[in-house]
């Protein structure tokens, strides 16, 4: 065997790297490979059979190997605070139907109602805030702020609002167009299963991960055709039950998360949730079923209640951005805070704190958290005069 070994490869151990002079199994010839590691027992063996036709240095056989360092782990690797941005996107997951024409024209808009139009799991029917209801379900505070409110002036009255409150705001208000209680934002047409199986596929992984995820999802089901308008079509509660679980996660999802949506569309099928339901639910009743829901934590239905709902009075002070803009908004050093070693829920603002100067600008609050995201764009100076 020995003899028949040397004779096919003839190797020369030097410092670790074996040069190849007869060509081996898939091993081109005078190609550079790995030594095989030896030991003192190995070497031992080898010299008393003369098996080894390598030379082996002593300091070879006697040095331990060295461990790999570890590196450290840079903020970029570490969980967000919050689940990744990606999600709000999906959170606001737009109809086949989104279009503007499609949201119905001018309508009543007001505080604490969906002022979204949302489309039936089935894409049968578009549901809107009933005319009739408004004045009976709006709270006495709101009905002011209601009075006289469409889709077409909504942010206007929002803005008008923040700057009676802080002018300073006026600044950030003059760069950030808020597209999202605009009179187009405000038609684009949600349907509330996809965006909230959406929000669930993206928790915690990168925007491109969690497209692909949906796209895989996607092609598990029989669906009618895309619009061509950009936006896609997506499964049926009915028809995300009748699959199993491990069906589902052939489409990259976790076993948490896959039992999440298949949860989520059971509630859909049994009428316990509905676009209607989420319609007319006051804020704190829409808080209330959807965080009821498993994998929907509370900072998923609040971007679900602003961004796909848009209702205009939802403030999360569990958003580490939001946290952020109001520490820059009250004055504080931003940069000085997020390189202390604090690491705290709360290092930037406390949650107390976050309430109280939020209060102020009910009932828009929805906005205001939108321009606290924003607010380090601007140059801060420019607002304390």
């Amino acid at each position: 065997m020995t003899g028949r070994r040397s004779a096919r490869v003839s190797a020369r151990v030097s410092n670790g790297t074996a040069t190849v002079i007869h060509g081996a199994d898939g091993v081109m010839a005078g190609q550079e490979v790995k030594a095989p590691k030896v030991t003192k027992k190995t070497a031992v063996k080898r010299a008393a059979s003369g098996a080894e036709e390598s030379e082996l240095k002593v300091s070879e056989l006697s040095q331990t190997p060295k461990r790999r360092k570890k590196e450290p782990i840079t903020a970029s690797e570490l969980p967000p605070s919050t689940p990744t941005p990606s999600a709000i996107a999906a959170l606001s997951h737009r109809s086949t139907n989104h279009r503007r024409k499609a949201g119905g024209g001018t309508r009543k808009a007001a505080p604490n109602i969906t002022n979204a139009p949302l489309q039936t799991p089935d894409g049968t029917k578009v549901v809107k805030y009933p005319s009739d209801l408004f004045e009976s379900a709006l709270p006495s505070p709101h009905k002011v702020a209601a009075a006289g409110t469409t889709t077409e002036n909504l942010l206007e009255k929002a803005c008008a609002h923040l700057v009676s409150v802080d002018p300073k705001l006026q600044a950030v208000i003059d760069k950030h167009h808020c597209k999202m209680f605009s009179p187009d934002g405000l038609q684009e047409i949600v349907e509330p299963f996809a965006a909230l199986s959406s929000g669930i596929m993206a928790q915690q992984v990168s925007g491109a991960a969690a497209s692909s995820i949906k796209n895989k999802f996607n092609a598990l089901f029989t669906l009618p055709p895309d619009t061509g308008d950009g936006s896609k079509r997506f499964p049926t509660p009915a028809q995300v039950v009748e699959k199993d679980i491990a069906t589902l996660r052939t489409a990259g999802l976790s076993q948490r998360k896959a039992e999440y949506i298949h949860g989520l569309a059971e509630k859909f099928v049994s009428g316990e949730l509905s676009a209607r339901t989420l319609v007319e639910a006051t804020d704190e009743e829409v808080m209330e079923k959807l965080i009821a829901v498993r994998g929907l934590g509370r900072w998923s239905v609040e971007m679900f209640a602003c961004f796909g709902l848009k209702r205009t009075d939802i403030f999360s002070t569990g958003d580490l951005g939001v946290q952020r803009g109001m520490a820059a908004y009250v004055g504080k050093d931003v940069k000085k805070i997020k390189a202390s070693k604090d690491k705290g829920k709360w290092k930037y603002m406390s949650e107390a704190d976050m309430l109280k100067h939020s209060e102020k600008f009910r009932p828009y609050r929805s906005l205001f958290m939108w321009y606290m995201w924003r607010i380090e764009d601007v140059n801060l100076e420019a607002m304390k005069a």
